[in-house]
């Protein structure tokens, strides 16, 4: 599996542990889209490019990380084939997956632990597409002209 992962200046840690896990423990490729400088940037530059990578089908998911998650969501979700969920609880990270077959995740660096970042990111990889139903619904997501 790959994996892009982005991050403006408040998520770097976070990515640098998920991508650890990621890489060491899963064996998942990860391409690094994200920061890893010292002063303060503006997210879209980094969840552009890794957004890009799913819609290019060079990463299979995103992983995208800012302060709140929103503006990275709200980035991602630019792109017609992107679901960016954002994620904060354990039952939102399995709903993203399940029922609206999310493929990236929006993780708000505010927000959650280190320990919570990881469990999140277990159980949206982890977690299935459901189908049925909830097919018909995705269908209806992007804006057709």
């Amino acid at each position: 599996m790959i994996i892009s992962i982005g991050s403006d200046h408040t998520g770097i840690n976070y990515k640098i542990l998920i991508n650890n896990y990621l890489q060491n423990i899963k064996n998942y490729q990860v391409i690094d889209c994200g920061y890893n400088g010292l002063k303060k940037v503006d997210y879209p530059d980094f969840i552009h490019p890794t957004a890009k990578m799913v819609v290019d089908g060079k990463a299979n998911f995103g992983i995208i990380i800012c302060g709140s998650g929103n503006g990275a969501a709200m980035t991602a979700n630019k792109y017609p084939q992107i679901r960016a969920a954002l994620v904060w609880k354990k039952e939102i990270a399995c709903l993203a997956r399940k029922h609206n077959n999310a493929n990236i995740i929006s993780l708000p660096s505010r927000f959650i632990s280190h320990k919570e970042a990881l469990n999140l990111i277990k159980i949206f990889f982890n977690t299935e597409f459901e189908g049925g139903r909830h097919k018909q619904r995705i269908k209806k997501i992007p804006i057709k002209n």
